[in-house]
This record gives C-alpha cells, sequence and structure tokens, in this order.
C-alpha cells in the first residue's frame, strides 16, 4: 500500500468521512460545530473584504484592463502569503472570440511538502449577463462577485491564515481564468484555464491527495448539495469534506451535474470535489442572481464565506494528522 493509500484509508474515519451519500436534507454534520484545533476560526468578515476587492476592479472580463489590473492585485496578494507565486499565462481557443490570452495564478505552501492539497477557484467573469431578465442586459459583463469573487476571496483569506497559524502540509492555491467564456451546446468551452492547467501543471507529475473547487459560495442561502461528477470521480473524498463541513450551507444530498472546472481536473486524473451552490428549485439550477448583472456584493454574506472557509480549515488539520 502506497504512503498516499495509507492517509487516505485513515481520512475515511477522520471529521465525519464515514457519512453516507444520501439523499436526505440534513446538513453534512451535527450540530456540534466541528473546527480546525489549534487554529483561529475562519475570518469570514476577511474574505468578505477580498471579495469585495476584486469586484472594485470592475467585471474581470479576460482582456480587459480590470482582468490585468486584477491579476497583479491577486498575486501580490497571494505573494504575501505564499512560499512561491507562478503566475501561469497560456493561449486558449473559445467558443466565439477565437483565442484568447489567459493567466493562471498559483500560490504554494510548503513547495517541500510531499503530501498536498489543491485548491481552486476562477477568477474572471462573464463577458455577457445572457441570464439576465432584461434582455437588454445580454451583452453585458457581469460583476461576478458570487460567480468567480467569492471562492478567491475565500482561498485568499485561508492563505493568509495558514501563514499566521502555519501549516505542515503541502497547499497549492490555483487561481484558473477564463471559466466563464463557455456556450451551452459546447461543454469543452467551459474551464478553459482549468483545462489549460490540467494539461500544463504548475509541477511536473504533480499528484496532490485531492483537489477542492470553490464556485459561487457566497449567497446568504446557499445550497451545498453533493454534486454528481465529484461523487462519481471523487466520492469518498466528497464523504471527507461534508463530514468537516461548518455549517448548516452543507447539504448531505445528492446534487445536479455541473461542467465546472473540476470536471477538467478530475479527466486529469486529480480526485476533485466541487463546492457549489446548486438550487433544484431554481430553472438554471443556480441562484436568481446566476449570469445577470446583479451578481454584485448585494448578495454576498460574510456568514457564508466563513462556513466555506471554516470548512477548508477543518479537512486541513484532518489531513495534516498523517
Amino acid at each position: 500500500m502506497t504512503l498516499i493509500s495509507i492517509v487516505f484509508a485513515a481520512l475515511m474515519t477522520a471529521c465525519g468521512g464515514t457519512a453516507a451519500s444520501g439523499t436526505g436534507s440534513e446538513s453534512g454534520n451535527d450540530s456540534t460545530a466541528i473546527t480546525a484545533t489549534g487554529r483561529n476560526p475562519f475570518d469570514g468578515e476577511a474574505a468578505y473584504a477580498l471579495t469585495g476587492q476584486q469586484c472594485d476592479f470592475g467585471p474581470r472580463v479576460p482582456g480587459t484592463p480590470a482582468h490585468a489590473k486584477c491579476a497583479d492585485w491577486l498575486k501580490e496578494t497571494l505573494q504575501a502569503s505564499c512560499d512561491t507565486v507562478i503566475v501561469q499565462t497560456g493561449t486558449v481557443q473559445t467558443a466565439t472570440e477565437g483565442k484568447l490570452g489567459i493567466k493562471n495564478i498559483i500560490g504554494v505552501i510548503n513547495p517541500e511538502a510531499s503530501q498536498r492539497l489543491l485548491l481552486l477557484a476562477h477568477w474572471d467573469t462573464r463577458p455577457w449577463a445572457d441570464n439576465d431578465p432584461d434582455p437588454a442586459n445580454h451583452r453585458k459583463p457581469v460583476m461576478g462577485a458570487n460567480d468567480g469573487a467569492s471562492g478567491v476571496g475565500v482561498l485568499l483569506q485561508l492563505a493568509r491564515q495558514l501563514k499566521a497559524d502555519s501549516t505542515t502540509l503541502g497547499v497549492d492555491i490555483v487561481l484558473v481564468d477564463a471559466e466563464d467564456m463557455g456556450v451551452n451546446d459546447n461543454e469543452d468551452s467551459w474551464g478553459l484555464g482549468a483545462q489549460y492547467w490540467a494539461a500544463h501543471p504548475h509541477v511536473s507529475g504533480y499528484k496532490p491527495l485531492f483537489g477542492i473547487l470553490l464556485d459561487m459560495v457566497g449567497a446568504g442561502d446557499a445550497s451545498f448539495t453533493r454534486e454528481y461528477y465529484s461523487m462519481q470521480y471523487a466520492g469518498s473524498f466528497v464523504d471527507l469534506v461534508w463530514g468537516c463541513a461548518a455549517g448548516d450551507h452543507f447539504i448531505n444530498a445528492g446534487g445536479g451535474a455541473v461542467t465546472d472546472d473540476h470536471v477538467f481536473v478530475n479527466r486529469a486524473g486529480i480526485p476533485c470535489v466541487d463546492i457549489i451552490d446548486m438550487r433544484s428549485d431554481s430553472d438554471t439550477g443556480f441562484c436568481s442572481v446566476w449570469h445577470t448583472v446583479n451578481d454584485t456584493m448585494s448578495g454576498i454574506s460574510a456568514a457564508t464565506l466563513g462556513e466555506v472557509g471554516q470548512t477548508l480549515l477543518n479537512v486541513i488539520a484532518e489531513l495534516e494528522k498523517f
């Protein structure tokens, strides 16, 4: 048995990781909150501020000045917390806009550690608010407070806290570009930055224990169910994450399938879990502001960001034991 296999087997009994995949509506953990022993609680207010700072640049549409300025800020912010920061540049083919230059921004914590956790979020925003109820807005860009900035805000704050409280685990924070350039009839038109990174990882032969993707994790009424592709590719790791969940936004029930960055990471052979807000009572499967001009900071909850960040700290605390 390999070292990774030994760690994996042990983790399945940790942090409530034996929870059933389930179809019930109960939350992912009981009323006794799991906490990352020896660490400060995750600061949701700080993650909220970092989410807002991204929105201050405006929509981060690839190829725009706001996108370029935000890229520089993300690099500087990660440099303050990570041992190494890599800006991975490349060119991708979009479905509607031709070739596009992208930047994946990668923060590496404890580069020498052999046991590693991959954390991802996309930092770009959609060029078109094509789900807006007003057709006049369909060619306007999306601010992306929830759809992009919320996950990035959590990961930036997580890096800060891991620097302050330290960790023995290797953690790789990958902020991927060009996730939201897709069209609905072409699955491979989504997650272009993640596809590029999966084909060109920042470390040759990169093999973390597993990955966690954050996408749309900021709404006050968020519902984090067990996404279908996550269960297909990384079901045992979904059990672990939901067993470590902090707060009642994590629902111990099967959710729908979504083509997101984690699909391409999973296809590359890295098990990856998507924490994403999905709504069974919505025509789109997502919250009402998805791909509209109303995806602004008014819909973001520091409390929800705090629950997601605390869940990541709880997972990291379990991984550190092995």
